[in-house]
Order: C-alpha cells, then sequence, then structure tokens
C-alpha cells in the first residue's frame, strides 16, 4: 500500500507516479494524455492501448476520501441499474483508478444539436435521477451528510458575498434585507422536506450520451440525501437551460401537485443561485470556463424565485437592480 502522505508536488511527479501504477497493470499502455478538468486537485489521463483508450484517475491525499466513496457509490448505482464508467481497478490509499473510457463528450457538447435533439437523453437523465431517488436512504446516509440547511445557506452566501454584492445586485438596503430573509426562508423549507438520494451534482458536464438514448453518470462520488426534486432541478437550471415548455415536457408528469411544483422551484431556484457562486470562485482561482453559464443561471433563478411565496414580489425589484447594476450580466 501506498502511503497517503506522500504527495506528487508537481503535474510531472503525479503524471510519473501514473505512469508508474499504469505500468505495472497495463504494460500495452503506450503513452498517457492529460484530460482537460475543471480546478478540482483531481487529474485524469487518458491512456492509449493501441486503438483502445482508458481513463487513469489521480486523487491527491486531501480527496483520497472521494475515491473510496466513488467506489461505494459506484456499487449503489450500478446495483440500481444506473450506468457509470466501470472501474477496472483502484487503490485509493495510492490515490489512483483505472475506468473505462466513455469518450470526450459529455451531454453539454450535445447542446449545440437543440433540444429535440437532446431529449431522448435528457428523458433518460430523468429517469436515472428517478433511479438515484430511489436508493436506499439510509445506505446513502451513510456514506455523506445531508444536503441540508448549514449547507444549502452557505452555498447562497457564497453567491452573496462574492458576486451578488460586490457587482451591485442585492438592490436597495430595503430590498436586499427582504432578499435575505426570502432567501433564508426557502432554504429552510427546503431543509424541512423529507431527504431523498440525490447525485448532488447532476448536470450536463456529468452525464455521458451513449448509442441509443443512453446517459452514463460521472462525478456521483458526493451521492447524499438532499431535498426533493434537487437532481431535476440540478439537471435543468445548470448548464442547460431548457426552455419552460420543454421543462414542462420532460418534468410535467413528476410535478403533479402544487407541492411538488413548489418543492421543484424551491430547488431550483437556490441551485441556479449557488452556481452563479461556485463560477465566480472557479473564475477567481484562474478558470474562466464557466464564466458565460453564470448570466443563464442569474436568469433562471429569477425565473423560479418568481413562483416563490417569499421572493414572488421581489423580482420585478431585482430585474431592475439586475439590470441597471454596472458589471451585470443582464440586460
Amino acid at each position: 500500500m501506498t502511503d497517503e502522505a506522500a504527495e506528487p508536488a508537481t503535474a510531472e511527479a503525479i503524471l510519473a507516479a501514473c505512469r508508474a501504477w499504469i505500468a505495472a497493470r497495463e504494460p500495452r499502455v503506450e503513452r498517457l494524455d492529460p484530460m482537460p478538468g475543471d480546478v478540482s486537485a483531481r487529474r485524469y489521463f487518458r491512456a492509449h492501448r493501441g486503438r483502445e483508450t482508458l481513463v487513469v484517475a489521480f486523487y491527491p491525499p486531501t480527496l483520497r476520501d472521494a475515491c473510496r466513496r466513488w467506489l461505494a457509490t459506484d456499487r449503489l448505482l450500478s446495483g440500481a441499474g444506473v450506468r457509470t464508467p466501470v472501474v477496472l481497478d483502484a487503490d485509493c490509499a495510492a490515490g489512483l483508478m483505472l475506468l473505462e473510457d466513455l469518450g470526450a463528450e459529455t451531454l453539454q457538447d450535445h447542446e449545440p444539436s437543440g433540444w429535440p435533439a437532446l431529449e431522448p437523453w435528457l428523458r433518460t437523465a430523468v429517469d436515472v435521477a428517478d433511479r438515484i431517488r430511489g436508493l436506499d436512504g439510509d445506505r446513502v446516509a451513510a456514506l455523506q451528510p445531508p444536503l441540508g440547511e448549514v449547507l444549502l445557506a452557505a452555498e447562497l452566501e457564497q453567491t452573496w458575498r462574492l458576486y451578488l454584492e460586490p457587482r451591485g445586485l442585492t438592490g436597495d438596503p430595503a430590498t436586499a434585507a427582504a432578499l435575505r430573509a426570502g432567501l433564508d426562508r426557502l432554504v429552510v423549507e427546503l431543509a424541512t422536506s423529507p431527504p431523498e438520494p440525490c447525485h448532488r451534482d447532476f448536470m450536463a458536464r456529468n452525464l455521458v450520451p451513449l448509442p441509443a438514448g443512453a446517459v452514463a453518470v460521472l462525478d456521483h462520488q458526493d451521492l447524499r440525501p438532499g431535498p426533493p426534486f434537487y437532481d431535476l432541478a440540478s439537471l435543468t437550471n445548470d448548464t442547460l437551460y431548457p426552455p419552460s415548455r420543454w421543462t414542462e415536457k420532460l418534468l410535467g408528469d413528476r410535478l403533479e401537485t402544487p407541492e411538488a411544483r413548489l418543492a421543484f422551484h424551491r430547488a431550483a431556484a437556490q441551485r441556479a443561485l449557488k452556481i452563479v457562486g461556485t463560477f465566480e470562485s472557479f473564475r477567481r482561482r484562474g478558470s474562466r470556463r464557466h464564466v458565460a453559464l453564470i448570466r443563464p443561471s442569474l436568469e433562471a433563478a429569477l425565473r423560479h424565485l418568481a413562483h416563490l411565496p417569499e421572493t414572488a414580489d421581489l423580482v420585478p425589484l431585482l430585474r431592475e437592480a439586475w439590470s441597471d447594476a454596472r458589471g451585470a450580466l443582464l440586460d
């Protein structure tokens, strides 16, 4: 077993560690190519073995629990019929995992094809979210703390601190106070609903389109209990932003009651606002890959806030503040 304190300090050292590990398992691998990623400390490499490719994942010591959780959540999801990359080998003490390569494209890459072309994959994704919701709640709760009031509120606070307030998007003092109170109530309402298993980051960049409308799920290691409809809210309000009629077409039969619709709008409003802070934190760390998604996320947040009794009256004021504020991304 590898000492978990021994962390490769440079990109070259990480690549060397991956090469040594893969050589002992797959001697036919000819080369490793770095794969693009976000700002996580995880690193991914595409291993070339003739015409076949595999994926090598490297987890630094601070993230090796995530490696172990990946294996645990993979077993849960696979048992529920959810397609995930096949784990071919893993040594989480060393922070290394060998995975099936499902290709370079995610569902996000297919957005230019248009909503009719995306519909088969989106419908499969909705069914997958249902399978995740149906997992054994106790087994899921044993993996990670719930996405509850403290975490939901902290996510919105990051958005407030990093983006809304610095850009003048909280409105005048009275509007800002009312918005804080409305968001506090939103979080309480989300947290008091009976939690359900959720992927936690069920959006287009973590979904791989496969033939015949099938979908594979990535980055499932943060599976945990969360608010109802949270994964469906993520699917339709993070990276992909279907028009309302398409969202209704996809989710209408799951939102048949007023209570279900209200729960969905709350989860979607929180998710859309949350990711604005996440994307801004990425930008501040040097990654501008998601900056273009901030504007549609803000627009999605307004759409859903307009359906909530705690924030509906504020939406016209917010639209004005978000349109007029210097530096805002809304016209």
